[in-house]
């Protein structure tokens, strides 16, 4: 009896979801057209929503004209918005911190001006100027300015393509001041124009397989130098390094240079493990580099171990930048090539700055501004061009550094500028007995955290388009060029956009048992169709690039229902019912393919309904 009684319960509840009653009819409500608004208004609207989505004149509203002045004044210059809270407190922490990363930074510098085919001031000259300048613009409290390892080595690539930096050094020296200037425009323009989300459009995925593949490139050109190869190969793909790598085994290597880089290599290792293993000792990794360029510049010199061939930096010249206004190339056939690897360049520092950026805000939960960040480092680097620097931008590795020394505000980047000049005025002289291969060493170990395989591991997990992505711009890098693992990652990033906006997600729905809920029957095997109806639901907007697949999609599930049911003998399909809930948009084309489809299965006795 508890059964039967169980079983007619269940049949009044069906009975009862089924058929709607008359109380539930008086609460359906129709969706209402929204009101129409003026051409103008509905242009303005969506120009706001698309460049101005974070209303940046929002503080300037019911002011006076004097304080919108300081208002617009401390917008350019954050600094004079902090500054006002600096204390004792804050000076401590920004000094620690920067001289912390200023030990850090020296010896990369010199190493990362190699990459770049400029003498080794260069990279020194681009820790002191870009730095000051970030410090008055810059809206991170975390992020340390310098010359990077993955930009050097893209502008050493381009640039060694156009000109000899052998041959026509002071060509290729104003070549990439140009480069620099049209790098700083690059920026400077995507942040005046609130063009920043262009940068988005070059995928996680694509930028982990770029960096890591520029990553092996760097360690891979710094075999010269570790191994003390005399003539290498100018070329950046691992075939080509590896043929100058084994070409010259027998009689190119220089085992006095071996020694010293694997030694001062294991060191560096060593010292960056005690630091990640204990975090109280962050200052050791920091400071390894320039105890290992002191030690070994000690070393050579007693043991004069460059006179048994190990390559040593013999000369960095003294003095602070000089000015490179009239260096720059306005005009000539060089003119459009530093536009292009301008561009290029600025791109490639302004993603890598952004990311670095919002990743410290979040950890000290603030927030940045992706356009006057934008600003702030196309400002920069014209400066820079003008001051004989190449283009500066966030480094992951000093970053780090800085946060964990206890930075307060971009002081520490003053401070670190500070120390560098010092550097350049007093201590030049002597680096002069300096090993290539220390410098190698150093450069390697900074480029290994960059080969993210936890990040890779993840995407392969989570999406294959996007694992294709990141192995297509690894393999490009690595097998041809930077420049052609960056076209990659870009042209692949485009590609998922397109797949995603013509070929949107659709799914058949089931009612799930003993509930109203209707789901994907591929993610949810138990949900079981309703005889005699089709339930389709769109996951996309409809627009005209896609509109066309949507209505032959559903078409073709129409075709594939009713040949299963006149297999299993089940009633004819009546009713199509196209669940347009996630569906946040539709244009003409969609409402025209809408109709098309209405008009078709008219003809096949088929009821279409949308919810």
């Amino acid at each position: 009896m508890r059964g039967e009684e169980g079983n007619s319960a269940e049949e009044n509840l069906e009975t009862k979801e089924g058929t709607p009653s008359s109380e539930d009819e008086r609460y359906i409500h129709k969706v209402s057209v929204p009101p129409k608004q003026k051409l103008f208004q509905e242009i303005k609207s969506g120009v706001k929503e698309t460049f101005f989505p974070d209303d940046p004149l929002r503080s300037f509203k019911d002011q006076t004209n004097r304080r919108k002045f300081i208002l617009g004044i401390r917008a350019v210059f954050p600094i004079l918005e902090w500054g006002r809270d600096y204390n004792i407190s804050k000076f401590r922490g920004d000094v620690i911190a920067g001289l912390t990363i200023a030990s850090l930074c020296i010896p990369q510098d010199i190493g990362y001006a190699k990459l770049a085919n400029l003498p080794p001031e260069y990279g020194l000259y681009s820790s002191f100027v870009p730095p000051l300048i970030y410090a008055l613009m810059g809206s991170s409290r975390d992020i340390a300015i310098g010359p990077v390892a993955v930009v050097s080595l893209l502008l050493g690539a381009m640039l060694q393509a156009e000109i000899d930096s052998a041959t026509n050094a002071e060509e290729y020296r104003r070549l990439i001041f140009t480069a620099t200037f049209f790098a700083g425009i690059t920026q400077a323009t995507l942040g005046v124009l609130r063009l920043g989300f262009l940068i988005d459009f070059l995928s996680h995925a694509a930028i982990v397989g770029f960096m890591g593949g520029a990553a092996i490139t760097i360690a891979l050109q710094q075999l010269k130098g570790f191994l003390g190869i005399k003539n290498f190969t100018k070329k950046t793909d691992i075939i080509s390094v590896m043929q100058s790598v084994f070409g010259t085994m027998q009689h190119g290597w220089n085992w006095q240079t071996i020694v010293i880089a694997a030694t001062f290599l294991c060191f560096l290792l060593f010292a960056k493990f005690t630091g990640k293993r204990n975090k109280k000792l962050f200052w050791v990794p920091a400071i390894a580099p320039l105890i290992s360029v002191v030690l070994s510049t000690l070393l050579v010199y007693l043991t004069r171990a460059d006179k048994q061939g190990v390559a040593i930096v013999k000369h960095i010249k003294k003095g602070i930048n000089p000015p490179s206004v009239k260096e720059l190339y306005f005009s000539g056939q060089y003119l459009l090539k530093g536009l292009k690897i301008g561009v290029v360049a600025g791109m490639v520092a302004l993603t890598e700055a952004v990311a670095i950026g919002r990743t410290f805000a979040a950890m000290k939960d603030y927030q940045i501004d992706g356009n006057k960040e934008m600003v702030a480092m196309g400002v920069m680097n014209v400066v820079s061009s003008m001051t004989s620097c190449y283009v500066a931008t966030g480094s992951f590795s000093r970053s780090a550094v800085n946060y964990m020394a206890g930075c307060q505000t971009a002081v520490s980047n003053i401070v670190m500028s500070l120390v560098v000049v010092l550097t350049l005025a007093f201590i030049t002289p002597l680096f002069k007995y300096t090993p290539n291969a220390i410098l190698s060493a150093i450069i390697i170990n900074a480029v290994i955290n960059l080969v993210d395989l936890h990040a890779a591991k993840l995407i392969w997990k989570i999406d294959k388009f996007d694992f294709v992505a990141c192995m297509g711009a690894f393999l490009g890098v690595i097998f041809f060029s930077v420049e052609m693992g960056l076209l990659i990652a870009v042209s692949i990033s485009f590609a998922k956009i397109l797949l995603q906006v013509t070929r949107p997600r659709t799914a058949l729905l089931g009612k799930i048992p003993r509930t109203t809920v209707y789901r994907n029957i591929h993610q949810y095997p138990e949900a079981t169709k309703v005889p005699g109806v089709l339930i389709v639901r769109v996951d996309s907007a409809i627009y005209f690039s896609n509109s066309n697949y949507i209505k032959e999609r559903i078409l073709r599930w129409l075709v594939d229902e009713e040949e299963l049911t006149k297999e299993s003998y089940q009633n004819k399909i009546q009713f199509l019912i196209v669940e347009m809930s996630p569906v946040t948009d539709i244009d003409t084309s969609g409402i025209h393919a809408l109709e098309e489809l209405n008009g078709s299965l008219k003809k096949r006795e088929i009821q279409v309904k949308t919810a």
